[in-house]
C-alpha cells in the first residue's frame, strides 16, 4: 500500500511541476485538500497550487525537479526535494535574471484514504525568489489594515492622510541611473535615497516597478545616485518625464563600473547593489559605494511637488 501511494505521489509531482500537467494532482488529493506555508503561513487549496506552478514554470521554463527521498509512517508522509531551473521569464513581477538557481526542500503530507488531505511545505514561490536572491519584505504584503488612528477616527489609515505626512518631509533630489544589457544608459528621478552607515558604506533607494529603468536596474549589479544641484532644474524635469532618451543632451560621464555620473552634480556615487527587497509595488535595493564625487555644488531641495534653492536655507 505505501509502495503505492508513494509511486502515485512521486509520479503526480513529476507530472505537474516537470511538466506542467497540473491536473494529476486531481488524482492524489482530497476535495478539501488544504496546503499551507512555513514561511508565509498562509493556506491555500489545490487551484492556487495549480497556478504557483504554472507561474513557476512560466518563469523557469527548462525546470527540473528530482524527489530525494519519500518516507511513509501510516497516515504521514514527507517528501523531500530538490529543483532546478534558469529565471528566464518574469516572476511575481520580478525581471528576470538569466541566474541558474537550485533549490531545497520538503513537504510533510497528511494522508486520509490513500489521499493528501493537507500539507506542510518549506517553500512557495516566495522563498524560490528568496534563493534567487530578491527576498520580500513580508510585513509590505500584509492584507489586513493596521488599527491606525488618524483625525476622522475611523481608524483607516487614508491615503489622502499619507500623502499629506509623506509632504511635509522635505528631501534632497536625486537621478538613479544605470546601463541596460545593451550600454544604454537608464535613468530616473527619486527622493527616495538615505544613507543606512558610513562603516560600511551603504546606502539604500527604493524604485517603483513600473519605472521605464526598473528592469535594466533589477538585472544591473551597479547603480549610480547622483545628487541634483541648483544649476540642474532642466535635468530633474527630463529624468521625471516619459523621453524615450534622458541622456540626449545630458554630459555626464561613467564611474568605475559603468554607472553614469551626471556632471554638475552636487555629489555623485557609485554602488554595488548588494540586497534587492521586494515590497509589493517598490523595489528596495541597498548598496555598498565603491565610489563618490562631492562638487562646490548647492543642492536642489524638494517639498510637497515644488523645488527650492538649496544655497538659501536659514540656519535655526
Amino acid at each position: 500500500m505505501q509502495q503505492t501511494i508513494n509511486h502515485s505521489v512521486t509520479a503526480a509531482w513529476t507530472a505537474a511541476w516537470d511538466e506542467g500537467n497540473v491536473d494529476a494532482f486531481d488524482a492524489i488529493v482530497t476535495d478539501d485538500y488544504r496546503r499551507e506555508s512555513t514561511g508565509t503561513q498562509k493556506a491555500t487549496g489545490l487551484k492556487e497550487l495549480k497556478q504557483e506552478i504554472l507561474d513557476v514554470r512560466v518563469a523557469f521554463p527548462d525546470l527540473a525537479t528530482r524527489i530525494d527521498k519519500v518516507i511513509t509512517n501510516g497516515d504521514d508522509m514527507a517528501v523531500f526535494w530538490t529543483s532546478t531551473g534558469t529565471f528566464a521569464n518574469p516572476l511575481r513581477g520580478v525581471p528576470p535574471t538569466g541566474r541558474r538557481v537550485v533549490t531545497h526542500g520538503s513537504n510533510a503530507l497528511t494522508l486520509r484514504d490513500g489521499r493528501i488531505a493537507s500539507e506542510r511545505v518549506t517553500w512557495d514561490a516566495g522563498e524560490l525568489l528568496a534563493h534567487l536572491g530578491v527576498p520580500s519584505l513580508g510585513s509590505a504584503f500584509e492584507d489586513e489594515i493596521p488599527d491606525v488612528v488618524v483625525d476622522e477616527f475611523a481608524g483607516t489609515l487614508m491615503q489622502d492622510v499619507m500623502k499629506g505626512f509623506n509632504r511635509q518631509f522635505i528631501t534632497g533630489v536625486t537621478v538613479v541611473t544605470t546601463v541596460d544589457e545593451t550600454g544604454t544608459p537608464r535613468g530616473l528621478a527619486a527622493n527616495s535615497f538615505a544613507s543606512i552607515s558610513l562603516d560600511p558604506p551603504l546606502v539604500l533607494v527604493c524604485v517603483q516597478k513600473t519605472s521605464s529603468t526598473y528592469s535594466a536596474l533589477f538585472q544591473s549589479s551597479h547603480l549610480g545616485i547622483n545628487i541634483l544641484s541648483n544649476e540642474q532644474f532642466a535635468t530633474v524635469r527630463t529624468f521625471a518625464s516619459k523621453a524615450a532618451d534622458k541622456f540626449a543632451d545630458l554630459d555626464w560621464h561613467a564611474g568605475p563600473n559603468g554607472s553614469p555620473l551626471i556632471d554638475r552634480s552636487g555629489a555623485c556615487l557609485e554602488a554595488e547593489i548588494k540586497e534587492r527587497f521586494q515590497a509589493k509595488t517598490h523595489t528596495i535595493f541597498v548598496g555598498r559605494v565603491r565610489h563618490a564625487e562631492v562638487a562646490d555644488a548647492a543642492p536642489m531641495v524638494y517639498k510637497a511637488g515644488h523645488f527650492f534653492d538649496g544655497a538659501q536655507l536659514v540656519e535655526l
